[in-house]
């Protein structure tokens, strides 16, 4: 079953630092923006309402601090996050302008997203700003969060946010084309380019965080935010950059997750 976009009015994209970043300690990748707002502003002239869940700030910031990795300690964290965020977004705007679409950034914590006094008024802003053709740029505010940057990922928040504006479709974008059964890079790995029944997943064989060391997710924590959109009700796809555009097309890559 490959994804149906018919029927899909309101779509959230994800896309992680290693996409964005390339190999650790790189600057952002112009090109992997492009590519992604190429495919955005596809969807956006055929009606769709977009919204991205980009991480990416943390590492944008690391070679403007000359770091070569990802830093350990969480103060250093958020200091590459304040540099990186607003190089972040510039590449964005640049990027958006080419199609005369406007952005715009909302940096949240977990619990602006689960506590019901705020989630409420992120909802109403959220809804405004798609009314008005606006594409939100959301991120973990990563330069005063805690807990966050030490255990969470964007993929969680990227579920949570597609579940509360209740969009059609969700898409994780990564740097490994889909889920496997076992770690890619093992001989006999083979794709799994369906999952009906998340249950039936061995976690344990998925594998880890992404190859550029920027990131903080892995196939675990994407698997999780399937079971949070699909048992609402709503598809998720997991696929790379460079397939995104035919996945959305319905050609047969990357995984789809079927809604509940």
């Amino acid at each position: 079953m490959s994804v149906n976009l018919s029927n899909t009015k309101r779509i959230v994209i994800k896309v992680g630092s290693s996409t964005l970043t390339g190999q650790a300690g790189a600057n952002l990748d112009p090109t992997a923006i492009d590519k992604l707002v190429d495919v955005v502003g596809k969807l956006k002239a055929d009606g769709k309402e977009v919204i991205i869940v980009s991480s990416g700030a943390i590492a944008a910031g690391l070679a403007p601090l000359g770091l070569s990795a990802r830093p350990t300690d969480l103060t250093s964290q958020q200091a590459a996050a304040s540099v990186g965020q607003g190089l972040l977004m510039a590449k964005y705007t640049q990027s958006f302008n080419r199609f005369k679409i406007t952005t715009s950034q909302l940096l949240i914590t977990l619990d602006d997203i689960t506590k019901a006094n705020h989630f409420e008024n992120i909802k109403g802003v959220l809804n405004s700003l798609l009314k008005q053709g606006v594409v939100p740029i959301i991120n973990e505010n990563d330069t005063v969060g805690t807990e966050e940057i030490k255990f969470g990922d964007n993929d969680g928040l990227a579920a949570l946010v597609t579940k509360l504006i209740a969009a059609d479709l969700l898409v994780l974008v990564t740097d490994i084309d889909g889920l496997y059964d076992a770690n890619p890079a093992m001989p006999g790995a083979n794709a799994i380019y369906q999952v009906a029944d998340i249950s039936k997943l061995d976690t344990a064989t998925l594998g880890g965080a992404g190859t550029a060391g920027v990131g903080s997710g892995g196939m675990v924590t994407k698997v999780e935010a399937a079971k949070v959109v699909t048992s609402a009700g709503i598809g998720m796809v997991l696929t790379k950059l460079s397939d995104l555009d035919e996945a959305l097309s319905g050609v047969q890559v990357g995984t789809y997750f079927l809604p509940n």
